[in-house]
Parts: C-alpha cells; sequence; structure tokens
C-alpha cells in the first residue's frame, strides 16, 4: 500500500520513525515533510498529505503533530477525507473498520515510537466492514459532505 506521511515541526522527530517503520511493513512512503524542525503551519502539511489520498496517489495518510488534534481538524477540511485522532490501539483499527477512516493522526507530544508503531499497524492492517449498518453510516458521511 502507498501511505502519504506528513508532520509540523512538532511530529518531525516522530515522523523519521513512522517512515522507517512505514516501510519496514513493506509498504511505499511519500513523504510530504516537515523534513525539520522549523516553524510551520500544520493546515499547509494536512492540505498536501490529503491531496495525496484524495488524487488515489495514495492509499492512506498519516500526520504526526504535538497532539494530533490541529493536523485531524485541518484534514477534515478536504473533501474525502475522514481523519481520526488515534492514540489507543481500539480507536486505530475501528475508525476504519466502522468509520472508513483514510487519515490516522497521532501527537508526538502524546505518544512515543513504539505506541506510533503499534497504533500504525493496527490502522493499516485494519479494512472498513461490509456491514450494512456500517457502510450506511458512511454514505450519510458522505451526504452531509456534499450538503455542506
Amino acid at each position: 500500500m502507498k501511505i502519504v506521511i506528513g508532520s509540523d515541526h512538532a511530529g518531525y522527530r516522530l515522523k523519521a520513525s513512522v517512515v522507517e517503520y512505514v516501510e519496514s511493513l513493506g509498504h511505499e512512503v511519500i513523504d510530504v515533510g516537515s523534513h525539520d524542525d522549523t516553524p510551520v503551519d500544520f493546515p499547509d502539511i494536512a492540505k498536501q498529505m490529503a491531496g495525496k489520498v484524495t488524487s488515489g496517489e495514495a492509499a492512506r495518510g498519516l500526520m504526526v503533530c504535538g497532539t494530533g488534534v490541529g493536523a485531524s481538524i485541518a484534514a477534515n477540511k478536504i473533501r474525502g477525507i475522514r481523519a481520526a485522532v488515534c492514540h489507543d490501539i481500539h480507536s486505530a483499527h475501528q475508525c476504519v473498520e466502522h468509520d472508513d477512516v483514510n487519515v490516522m493522526c497521532i501527537g508526538a507530544q502524546i505518544v512515543g515510537p513504539w505506541l506510533a508503531n503499534d497504533l500504525i499497524k493496527a490502522y493499516l492492517e485494519a479494512e472498513f466492514s461490509t456491514s450494512e449498518e456500517f457502510r450506511r453510516r458512511v454514505e450519510k458521511l458522505h451526504a452531509m459532505e456534499n450538503d455542506g
């Protein structure tokens, strides 16, 4: 799977280990920055990351910022993106299984590299449920997005 990964300056250091781990799982990585710890605006990176997902260039996205919250807010502004902040294993897989999340956001000030790896593994291994109830709900999300 091709995965796009982005971070702001607060997530830069953790992003390096995230990229390495995702590649070790056999996935191809598109790194949209940040490429150092110079302050950047997370919405700019989130927009680049989300664009790779919505264009189909990447199957899923990962964003790393201080808390994951700002990145999630920014990514969710892009039509076609369903981003979630995940700091526990259950949320990391269930957000995909039940809500068809295509961008996971994690906070570098909240989790360390080991937990980040566990979250990423759960997220990337998860598949959207074939259950009618979850598909119906995600269709309602699409309708809400299109209605404004």
